[in-house]
């Protein structure tokens, strides 16, 4: 990547294979998205998986990671999973977007509790359009998120999806208005393969 002139590298650590509850790595390979940053970070020195090779080139990836305003799935509490988000900003992790959540207090209540912790990198909130009615359902169940009462009762008094994908449309924009006004640094939109809502979005907010 680093001979295509890629700079920015969100190192993620993947789902599990369909089939599969819980993420298992391959033989040799990273159990956590950390280790992956850990990598990175000393290609930035200059220093290879092969450490016999000479004359190496240090890299110079930016580094994102996520985050969860309510907690990775996996994590027993949130205190834990900020510690792990720490973690991986120690281990040379440059800026944070956050997974997916459609109530902005729980985004803000997240980023002080990572100020607290001495996570100081920039925070990106991560916004997705709910745009069908099968989104009450999978989201949550999905990425482990909570969908406000207030909005789950917009979306069930619609008639169809396209009156579902304007109150998403509208939810998310003024999600995004929120948050801008509070001086986040960007906002990262979830297309899910799907940009036409998230034109719309951008249109009214930017």
């Amino acid at each position: 990547m680093n001979f295509l002139d890629i700079e920015n590298v969100m190192a993620l650590r993947g789902d599990p294979i369909p089939g599969q509850r819980f993420f298992t790595p391959d033989e040799d390979g990273h159990k956590y998205s950390r280790e992956l940053v850990e990598q990175i970070s000393r290609m930035n020195r200059g220093q290879y998986l092969d450490d016999t090779l000479t004359d190496t080139v240090p890299t110079n990836f930016c580094i994102g990671v996520a985050g969860y305003p309510e907690k990775h799935y996996e994590a027993p509490n949130q205190a834990c999973d900020i510690e792990n988000l720490k973690r991986k900003v120690d281990a040379g992790a440059n800026y944070i977007v956050t997974q997916m959540f459609f109530d902005n207090a729980r985004f803000f209540r997240f980023v002080e509790k990572c100020r607290e912790q001495g996570i100081t990198v920039p925070i990106v909130p991560g916004l997705k359009p709910i745009s069908t009615l099968k989104h009450l359902e999978m989201l949550p169940r999905t990425f482990s998120i909570d969908i406000p009462q207030e909005l789950v009762k917009a979306i069930r008094s619609c008639k169809n999806n396209k009156e579902i994908n304007q109150v998403g449309i509208e939810w998310c924009v003024a999600q995004s208005k929120d948050l801008i006004a509070h001086g986040v640094p960007a906002v990262h939109y979830y297309t899910m393969g799907k940009s036409e809502n998230i034109q719309e979005i951008v249109k009214q907010v930017f």
